[in-house]
């Protein structure tokens, strides 16, 4: 997800220094702001047509895909909201979007990161009991169920972020080396060092530690059973048994992947918010400050734009639909490659049988490219 001063997404806005004028120069920003939207687009193109593609068929409508759909709509929520508001503050020193932005905007922010790791908790459930008591699995209704789980997913994620609405405001920061104000989003009030050390330790604990854990739980529970499983299984075992065995054990670890994922990602953000946090008063104006700021929150929203990826190279029915789904989107591209092929094909017929031509057309990647033969042999 996304943010770098807080430990969830309300880092984004809402670190200390968040709109601080100590960005080098503007075409740093200039190039930091690219990255940031090649971010955007490819995890818009991911996430949009894995929701597509859980959604339009039918025999992917399973209980961890429907946590993954949830999951990328989050990831979707981040990016098109939180994204361009934290790749701004690299190329403008102060707050762009008013005192109705600094409390929404960390809100989703908050709301999203819960979503993911929540998500992400209530997958680590499933897969544990799928695999370790595949009797209580109750078939029916199971999409309903799992609908209005992930809905309460949601709603826990929007109840937590409801402090980011009521306490995140606009303040006045000062630098002392350089004597500069500069006015940013913060989450809390700016008076005493108390209110930002209780916000980032909650979220570090609430966003990230507590729910890890969970999942390492769960984990065990999981390598556990499947090691015995291992051990007790004949080795003329029956093979739907077998087979069913291997399925379950292939979508525990593309959910381990995420996790992993989601640990990585967020754990800079987090660091950098405590310390951050921890050292209030102050201002680090320092070059590496700035740097590891940077990659950190690059590092977060990358998580946004993984996931899907990373399921198209473990699940090759994912793989095959993704496919499908994506060309489904851009026929018109097809269509005009196909017409564009057919249109070279005729142009070099025409070629060789029309030697004489004082001028030729053909087709180069997509676009028309004219050559002029001149008849004088020179060919520009």
């Amino acid at each position: 997800m996304s943010p770098l001063s807080d430990p969830s997404k309300s880092l984004l806005t809402r670190d200390n220094i968040s709109a601080a004028p100590e960005h080098p120069h503007l075409h740093s920003g200039i190039i930091i702001a690219t990255i940031y939207a090649l971010l955007i687009a490819a995890g818009l193109i991911g996430n949009v047509t894995l929701i597509r593609t859980f959604c339009i068929v039918k025999s992917m409508r399973n209980v961890p895909n429907l946590f993954m759909s949830s999951l990328a709509l989050g990831d979707v929520l981040l990016l098109v909201t939180c994204a361009p508001v934290d790749a701004s503050k690299f190329l403008a020193d102060e707050w762009l979007f008013g005192r109705i932005g600094c409390k929404l905007i960390p809100f989703i922010q908050l709301t999203s990161v819960g979503v993911s790791v929540f998500t992400l908790t209530a997958l680590a459930a499933d897969r544990y009991k799928a695999i370790v008591k595949p009797m209580d699995i109750q078939t029916s209704k199971a999409s309903l169920k799992v609908c209005l789980r992930a809905a309460s997913i949601w709603l826990l994620s929007m109840i937590l972020a409801i402090p980011e609405v009521v306490f995140s405001d606009l303040h006045t920061f000062h630098i002392p080396e350089t004597n500069e104000t500069f006015k940013a989003c913060a989450p809390y009030p700016h008076a005493g060092d108390l209110h930002p050390k209780i916000h980032s330790m909650a979220s570090f604990l609430i966003l990230y530690i507590i729910p890890l854990f969970i999942i390492a739980v769960y984990y065990i529970f999981i390598a556990r059973s499947l090691i015995q499983s291992a051990i007790n299984m004949p080795v003329e075992g029956n093979a739907h048994i077998r087979r069913q065995i291997e399925s379950r054990m292939r979508l525990a670890k593309t959910v381990l992947v995420f996790v992993g994922l989601f640990a990585i990602c967020w754990l800079p953000n987090h660091v950098i918010y405590l310390y951050r946090s921890y050292h209030y008063t102050e201002v680090d104006t320092s070059m590496a400050h700035f740097i590891a700021s940077v990659c950190a929150r690059i590092l977060a929203f990358t998580n946004s734009c993984v996931n899907p990826f990373a399921l198209y190279l473990f699940s090759k029915s994912f793989r095959k639909q993704f496919n499908k789904q994506l060309c489904c989107c851009c026929p018109s591209i097809l269509l005009r490659s196909q017409n564009a092929r057919r249109n070279n094909t005729r142009l070099s017929s025409l070629k060789s049988t029309q030697n004489h031509s004082v001028a030729s057309f053909s087709l180069v990647n997509g676009n028309f490219k004219i050559q002029y033969m001149l008849m004088f042999g020179i060919q520009l």
